[in-house]
């Protein structure tokens, strides 16, 4: 997939607001953190091991030890198996943050993740916990924050240092998009990643499946001393979220899943619907833009689209250099557009950069690419997107034919004819050191208690069509929907989308139909 980073993403959108407001000083803090005080830091309830293999009493029957880390939260670390399938050929660790319960009459444990594959549910709890969670789910839940395996504090992917990375994203292609000279030469970047994600990495890379990580999420819950799993999955955790409800159906609590991915559609069709969904995004931006007077555009929104197209098209000829010497062409800029889509509130920020490149500036546009790349002064803060390209690689097997990728161009061509020209280019997962175990199919989940599933219906990054999907699919799936722009749903000051998640969540309240909020 090419761009699900949502909690990243969503902090960008706090940040840029910062920065614009005038400070030009960036944070690892990104949200208020939660007022120290209340519960310290004790061991938990005794595990639940109910149904549990002899060979992985081991790994359920440990003991955590949390410690204080800071402003209310306890963290620890749990040993998983590298390989469920052989639990004696290794271990890894998973990194956990534990907000406790805040008021009495406490419901259980509310596992979070914050989508990508590749973002820190870790850092989604510790530095912004009011965003993925309310007040009344965190007075009701110790609200748990975890990175999966690969990810971040846990075990990770390691693939290439600060200087490698840049070179590797934003260094600009030789040869004419699209000639043998510009594929071979991206395709010899991906081998290149590859090859160091392997050689780093500590030989887990075969392990990184949302599979796997679906069964470590069970062992968490486990010694966490939780019967059922109750979980916030947001984008990528969607998918996290319902392949836990394929393993493990008797086990599932209340599951929210917000954002949703089909997982049944292949690899190639997710990359079209995300281009198609990008340009209706960028389409609700334009027609907002022409009612501003800061606008760089004019005439009507199929115009100005013309003229973002040929501004997309003068940077491919002619990159800008920025003040560090980055060149930002026409990939660099779509980017920055990109991750300015993921929330209506950077609309204005989007409305800058572009106001900057149309005249000759693009130290803006790099703004909004750093943030999607979590880079700070040249640093990068985590491992999401080797993450992301360890996930995806495992999870959706290669087996687009040429008829199947010539189809999809054209109708990414004919429906997003804006982003279509810098949308396709040759597949890293192609060049990547272990084939894809995994296998996109419908998830039933039968058996399994109702699930909420949560669609926006102008989401670019997991279109609306993704979530009324799942919701069909689920042998108990409710579908949420919130009319509107952005990616995601809950937590966004939609009432109507909130007393639904929550009376869930907390009550237990399945509503008795899908529900549309306006």
């Amino acid at each position: 997939m090419s761009t699900t980073l949502s909690a990243r993403l969503r902090r960008a959108a706090a940040v840029v607001a910062g920065l614009v407001a005038g400070s030009l000083v960036l944070s690892g803090c990104l949200y208020s953190l939660i007022p120290d005080g209340g519960a310290r830091p004790t061991s938990s309830v005794a595990p639940d091991t109910e149904g549990v293999a002899e060979d992985l009493l081991p790994f359920y029957e440990q003991e955590l030890a949390w410690t204080d880390c800071g402003s209310g939260f306890d963290c620890t670390t749990v040993r998983a198996p590298l390989d469920w399938a052989s639990p004696d050929a290794g271990e890894i660790e998973l990194s956990v943050v534990r907000h406790r319960a805040t008021g009495g009459d406490v419901v259980g444990s509310l596992l979070t993740n914050p989508g990508g594959p590749g973002a820190s549910g870790v850092s989604l709890i510790r530095d912004s916990i009011d965003f993925a969670v309310g007040d009344a789910l965190q007075e009701r839940y110790d609200v748990i924050g975890f990175d999966p395996r690969g990810v971040g504090e846990s075990t990770s992917v390691t693939c290439l240092d600060d200087a490698e990375m840049d070179a590797y994203l934003f260094d600009l292609v030789p040869g004419a998009r699209g000639s043998d000279e510009w594929n071979d030469a991206l395709l010899a970047k991906h081998r290149a990643f590859a090859d160091a994600c392997d050689a780093n990495s500590d030989g887990i890379l075969a392990f990184i499946t949302t599979d796997q990580a679906a069964r470590d999420m069970d062992l968490l819950r486990g010694v966490l001393g939780d019967k059922k799993l109750n979980y916030l999955g947001y984008s990528y955790g969607t998918f996290l979220g319902a392949t836990y409800a394929k393993l493990f159906p008797e086990r599932v609590g209340r599951l929210v899943l917000d954002g949703a991915i089909d997982p049944s559609v292949s690899g190639l069709d997710v990359n079209v619907v995300q281009g198609i969904g990008f340009e209706s995004a960028l389409r609700a931006y334009m027609s907002d833009c022409l009612t501003t007077s800061e606008c760089p555009f004019r005439g009507t929104v199929d115009e100005a689209m013309a003229d973002l197209g040929a501004l997309l098209a003068s940077v491919e000829q002619r990159p800008l250099e920025a003040s560090d010497g980055r060149m930002l062409g026409a990939d660099a800029l779509l980017q920055a557009i990109i991750t300015a889509l993921y929330t209506q509130d950077n609309w204005p920020y989007l409305t800058q950069a572009l106001t900057d490149v149309l005249k000759g500036d693009p130290e803006f546009a790099w703004v909004l690419v750093d943030f999607y790349y979590d880079r700070v002064d040249g640093v990068y803060q985590d491992n999401s997107s080797e993450a992301f390209r360890a996930y995806n690689c495992m999870d959706y097997p290669v087996d687009t034919d040429d008829a199947d990728l010539a189809a999809a161009q054209a109708r990414l061509a004919a429906e997003a004819p804006t982003v279509a020209p810098y949308w396709f280019g040759p597949d890293s997962c192609s060049v990547w050191p272990y084939p894809a175990t995994g296998v996109r199919e419908p998830i039933a989940a039968e058996g399994a208690a109702p699930i909420l599933v949560v669609g926006t219906t102008n989401d670019p990054a997991t279109p609306y069509e993704w979530s009324v999907a799942l919701a069909e699919q689920l042998d108990a799936g409710v579908l949420i929907t919130r009319v509107g722009e952005g990616h995601t749903g809950f937590n966004k000051g939609n009432a109507c989308v909130d007393d639904a998640v929550e009376s869930y969540l907390l009550d237990g309240t399945v509503p008795e139909g899908d529900v549309r909020c306006e």
